[in-house]
């Protein structure tokens, strides 16, 4: 019996690859950067490289969707807990955090399943979803 026909019917169907010596997206001057590797629109999740400094500080914020971490170098105070190089933290959909800190010049890898909401005392302050992504992996292709 012959093997069913597997081609795809969606010809655009590719790899995403990020080379290592793809740039860094600056997110805060000297303090923070991003490398984006993939968006999905279809499913509202994405991945990203994070490169924080020592002593950078993410605002509080609610996970809206569960994401994944995994620290590939560095230190990070998150609630009450220390993730350290090798650690992987499992967030799920609804957790909130206070600040978290970089304890030392830290490298993770976030694979969120949505967006994330960021706020202060007086209310939100900023989104942070797979379209957020794309447009600064976008604009930062445009200033290369």
């Amino acid at each position: 019996m012959a093997l069913q026909d597997i081609t795809p019917i969606n010809d655009q169907l590719a790899d995403i690859i990020v080379r290592a010596s793809d740039p860094w997206i600056e997110s805060e001057q000297g303090k923070a950067w991003i490398k984006v590797l993939w968006t999905g629109p279809e499913s509202g999740r994405w991945a990203a490289l994070f490169r924080w400094k020592k002593g950078y500080v993410a605002a509080p914020h609610k996970h809206l969707a569960a994401a994944h971490t995994y620290i590939l170098k560095g230190k990070l105070q998150v609630r009450e807990g220390t993730l350290e190089a090798g650690d992987y933290d499992y967030e799920p959909n609804g957790v909130l955090h206070d600040a978290t800190t970089a304890l030392e010049d830290t490298e993770y890898l976030f694979i969120c399943d949505g967006p994330i909401v960021f706020y202060n005392k007086d209310g939100l302050i900023s989104y942070s979803g797979w379209e957020e992504m794309q447009r600064m992996k976008e604009a930062s292709a445009k200033n290369q």
